[in-house]
C-alpha cells in the first residue's frame, strides 16, 4: 500500500495545501518518512489524515466557481467501529460545504472495504447539498463495498452504481470531469 499514492497529475490546477480554503491549508508533507499505517501496512506519506485510523483522502481538486470537489480516498471506511463517516463529513466535507462546495466526487478504487453502521451523517450530508443541485457520487468502488453500501441503502443519498463503477477520470483534466459528472448527475438524479 505505501507505494499508492493520491493523483498527482492535476497538482498544477490545484494543491489543497497551498489553497487558503482548503482544511489542508499549509500542511507539509515528506516523500520519504513513512509514518502513517493502516492496520499494519504503511501508505503514502501524501495522504492526509481526517481523524479515522482507518480511512485517508487526498483532496485532489476543488473549484470553488463550479462548487466542485474531488476527494480520492484509501483504506478501510469503517462506520460500524470508527465512525469513519462523521470524520469525514465533520473534518472535510463540512469545511468545504461552509466554502460553496456542493458537488462531491469521491474516488474509492484504493477503499478495500465499508463497514456499515447508519445512514445519520449521510442523509446529514445530502440534505446539505439538495438545495443548491449539489450531488455526492462514489467512483469506482469495489463490488462488495457498493454491496455493503446498498445493504445500509446509501443510493438514496450518494450515486455509486453503474455506470460509475469503471470511470476512466486521471487522463481528464479537472474541468473536463466535472463537465461529464454534472451532466451524468443530471440523468441519474433525474
Amino acid at each position: 500500500m505505501h507505494e499508492i499514492e493520491p493523483h498527482w497529475n492535476w497538482r498544477d490546477k490545484y494543491i489543497a495545501e497551498e489553497d487558503e480554503r482548503s482544511p489542508f491549508f499549509g500542511k507539509e508533507y515528506s516523500e520519504f518518512t513513512f509514518s502513517t499505517k493502516v492496520y499494519n501496512y504503511f501508505i503514502h506519506p501524501q495522504w492526509d489524515e481526517i481523524g479515522s485510523q482507518t480511512l485517508y483522502v487526498k483532496l485532489i481538486y476543488t473549484n470553488y466557481d463550479l462548487e466542485f470537489a474531488v476527494i480520492e480516498m484509501i483504506g478501510e471506511w469503517n462506520d460500524c467501529l470508527n465512525n469513519d463517516i462523521m470524520f469525514l463529513k465533520r473534518n472535510l466535507i463540512d469545511p468545504l460545504i461552509k466554502q460553496g462546495i456542493y458537488k462531491f466526487a469521491l474516488i474509492g478504487e484504493n477503499v478495500l472495504n465499508f463497514h456499515a453502521s447508519d445512514d445519520c451523517y449521510y442523509e446529514e450530508w445530502w440534505d446539505d447539498v439538495k438545495d443548491y443541485d449539489g450531488w455526492i457520487m462514489g467512483l469506482n468502488f469495489r463490488e462488495h463495498v457498493r454491496n455493503e453500501m446498498d445493504q445500509e441503502n446509501l443510493s438514496y443519498y450518494m450515486n455509486y452504481a453503474e455506470p460509475l463503477t469503471q470511470i476512466t477520470w486521471k487522463p481528464l483534466k479537472p474541468d473536463l470531469f466535472f463537465i461529464a459528472l454534472d451532466n451524468l448527475a443530471v440523468r441519474l438524479l433525474k
